[in-house]
C-alpha cells in the first residue's frame, strides 16, 4: 500500500516588512510589495502564483512511502522547488527578470520505526541587484540576498504524517501549508536587516549553515480578512516597536484600542501565567473593547515586534463580537 502526504511553504514580501534606504524602490512604485497569498491552494495554484509574479519562492516537498504487512519497503521524494521572478516598473512598462534559482536539497530519508522522515531545502535569489556593504564593510556585494526555506515531512505506515518548517531566511515571510492545502502555520518573525547584510555564500544550507525559524499558528480567517482592509485602505496612522520583553498592554489597564501585529510573536499572559503566543496577522485588545474597557491579559513581546495601532472605532461592533469568538474557539 502507498501512503502519500505533502507540505508547502510559501515565501512573500508583505507590505512595510522593507527597511531603510533597501525600501525606497517600493515608495516610489519601482518595485512592489506582494500580495497575501491564498488561505487555501488548490492544485495548480502554485504555478498560477508564481505567473502573477505573487511569491518570492515556493516549496513543495511531496513524499511516499510503500507499505507490506505493516513494514516499509520502499519511500521516495516528490515535490519541487518554484522560485518567482521580480517585475520592475519602468514607468511605461514592466521588466521582468529573472531570479538565480539553486539546487534543491534533500536529505537522505530517515527510516525509522513505523515511518520515514524527509527533509528539503529550496531557494534562490532575487535577479535586481541591490547593492551594499558586505558584513565588515569592506565590500560591496551587487546581488540580492539569497531566501529559502527547509521543510521536513514524516510520513507514517498508520497513513497519519505530520511536517514542520525546521529553518527559514529571515526574510522574507513564509506561510506553511498542509497536506490538504490549508494554511497552518507561519514564520513568527522577519529580520530584514540581518538578512539583507548577510545571508549569502557560507551562511545558507547551501554553504553550511541553516537558520532556525520561530513559528505560530496561523491566525483565523477573520483576523486575515481584517488585516487586509486595514493595510489596503492605510487605516493604520501609528506603528509601534517593541524589543523582547517589552509590554504592549497590562491585564486590568483601561484600554480603548485594538492593534495588528505586523511582526513578531507576543506572549499572552493571564495572572502571571503565559497561555499563548500571537503572531503576524493577528488582530488583538478586542475583549476591552467589549468587556468594560479594561485588558484581559497582558501582551508581551518575545521577539523584536512592530505592532500596528487601531483605533477601537475602526473595526464594528459585530466584527469584534465575531473575533471575541474565534479567540474563544
Amino acid at each position: 500500500m502507498r501512503i502519500e502526504s505533502s507540505v508547502t511553504a510559501i515565501s512573500w514580501i508583505p507590505e512595510d516588512a522593507i527597511e531603510e534606504m533597501p525600501k525606497l524602490p517600493f515608495e516610489l512604485g519601482v518595485a512592489r510589495y506582494d500580495e497575501p497569498p491564498p488561505e487555501h491552494l488548490e492544485e495548480g495554484d502554485l504555478e498560477r502564483l508564481r505567473a502573477g509574479d505573487r511569491f518570492r519562492e515556493a516549496n513543495r516537498l511531496s513524499a511516499w512511502i510503500d507499505v507490506e504487512d505493516g513494514k516499509i519497503v520502499s519511500h521516495g521524494y516528490e515535490g519541487t522547488g518554484l522560485v518567482g521572478s521580480s517585475l520592475i516598473n519602468r514607468g511605461v512598462a514592466e521588466i521582468t527578470i529573472p531570479a538565480a534559482v539553486f539546487e534543491v536539497l534533500r536529505q537522505e530519508p530517515d527510516v525509522q520505526e513505523g515511518g520515514v522522515r524527509f527533509v528539503q531545502t529550496v531557494g534562490g535569489r532575487a535577479g535586481f541587484p541591490a547593492p551594499r556593504r558586505s558584513v565588515g564593510g569592506q565590500f560591496f556585494r551587487i546581488h540580492s540576498a539569497n531566501a529559502w526555506t527547509t521543510l521536513a515531512l514524516t510520513i507514517r505506515t498508520d497513513g497519519s504524517s505530520e511536517h514542520q518548517l525546521v529553518g527559514a531566511s529571515t526574510f522574507p515571510r513564509h506561510w506553511i501549508y498542509d497536506r490538504d492545502g490549508n494554511l497552518t502555520a507561519k514564520s513568527g518573525t522577519i529580520d530584514f536587516k540581518a538578512w539583507y547584510a548577510g545571508t549569502h555564500g557560507e551562511r545558507t544550507p547551501w554553504g553550511d549553515e541553516d537558520s532556525d525559524a520561530f513559528v505560530t499558528a496561523a491566525e483565523s480567517a477573520l483576523e486575515r480578512e481584517i488585516s487586509r482592509e486595514l493595510m489596503a485602505g492605510q487605516q493604520i496612522p501609528e506603528r509601534r516597536s517593541l524589543d523582547p520583553g517589552e509590554t504592549l498592554v497590562e491585564q486590568g489597564a483601561p484600554g480603548s484600542e485594538l492593534y495588528l501585529v505586523l511582526d513578531g510573536v507576543l506572549a499572552v499572559e493571564i495572572d502571571g501565567d503565559e497561555v499563548a503566543e500571537i503572531g503576524p496577522g493577528a488582530v488583538v485588545g478586542e475583549k476591552a473593547l467589549l468587556e468594560g474597557g479594561a485588558r484581559t491579559a497582558t501582551l508581551r513581546a518575545q521577539t523584536r515586534c512592530r505592532i500596528g495601532v487601531i483605533p477601537g472605532d475602526l473595526i464594528d461592533l459585530q466584527e469584534l463580537e465575531d473575533l471575541a469568538a474565534t479567540r474563544r474557539a
